[in-house]
Parts: C-alpha cells; structure tokens; sequence
C-alpha cells in the first residue's frame, strides 16, 4: 500500500497500470485492497494532490 501511495501520489502512471506494477493481475483486486486499507479509492487518494 506504501508503494501504491507513493507512484499514486508521483507518477502520471494509470491506477491500472500501477496495479500491474504491483503484481496485480487485475485491477480490481488493487482498488479493492486499496480502499479497505485507506478508506478512499485510488483515484480519490491520487486527486487529493492536486
């Protein structure tokens, strides 16, 4: 989760393609994981940079 905070919050990369980074087969499954760890998707934690 560490890691996906930190490429979400410096990379222009897709939530998708961070996934796959990840070792993730499906996105999905890392919006899932995601969200039951920080309370808010991917993209909500990515946009609260901005």
């Amino acid at each position: 989760i560490e890691k996906a905070k930190e490429k979400l919050s410096t990379t222009r990369l897709s939530v998708s393609e961070i996934a796959y980074q990840l070792g993730f087969e499906h996105p999905q499954s890392f919006n899932k994981l995601f969200k039951s760890k920080t309370n808010q998707s991917p993209l909500d934690f990515r946009q609260s940079f901005n």
